[in-house]
C-alpha cells in the first residue's frame, strides 16, 4: 500500500492530478476493506476460474473452455491459499471456502480420464486425500 501511495504522490508531482487522485481514492478504498474480505474474494476468484477450466461454466461453450491442466494448477493454488489463510480468517469464513475447494477437487476427479492416486490429486498435498 505504501508503494501505491508513493506512486500517487509521484504522479501528482508530475502533474497527472486526476490520474493520481484516482489511484489515491483506490488506495483508500482498499484500506477500508477488511483482510477477511480480500482473502475471501481472492479465493472466490480462484474457485470461479477453476470451475470454468473444469468445464462447469454456464453457457453452450463450457466444454470448449475445459482445460484440466489449468484446473489442476488453480485448484492446487486455491488449496494452498485456503490452508494458509484459514488460521487468519477463522473457521466461520474458512469452512465455506474449504467446502468449495472440496467440491472442485471432486469435480476434477470426476472429469479426469486418468485417475490420480489418493493424495495426489490437485491440492491434496495441502488438504489430504479427498473422497
Amino acid at each position: 500500500m505504501c508503494q501505491a501511495y508513493q506512486v500517487s504522490s509521484f504522479e501528482q508531482a508530475e502533474g497527472n492530478g486526476s490520474e493520481a487522485q484516482g489511484a489515491t481514492d483506490h488506495t483508500r478504498d482498499i484500506a477500508e476493506v477488511p483482510a477477511v474480505e480480500v482473502i475471501s474474494t481472492a479465493a472466490v476468484h480462484l474457485m470461479s476460474a477453476a470451475a470454468v477450466k473444469l468445464g462447469l461454466a454456464d453457457g453452450p461453450d463450457a466444454q470448449e473452455l475445459k482445460d484440466l491442466d489449468e484446473a489442476r494448477k488453480l485448484i492446487t493454488a486455491l488449496a494452498g491459499f485456503i490452508t494458509a489463510a484459514a488460521p487468519e480468517i477463522g473457521s466461520q469464513h474458512a469452512g465455506p471456502l474449504r467446502d468449495g475447494l472440496r467440491t472442485l477437487q471432486l469435480a476434477f476427479r470426476e472429469a479426469s480420464l486418468i485417475k490420480d492416486e489418493p493424495g495426489k490429486g490437485p491440492g491434496e498435498k495441502f488438504t489430504g486425500p479427498v473422497a
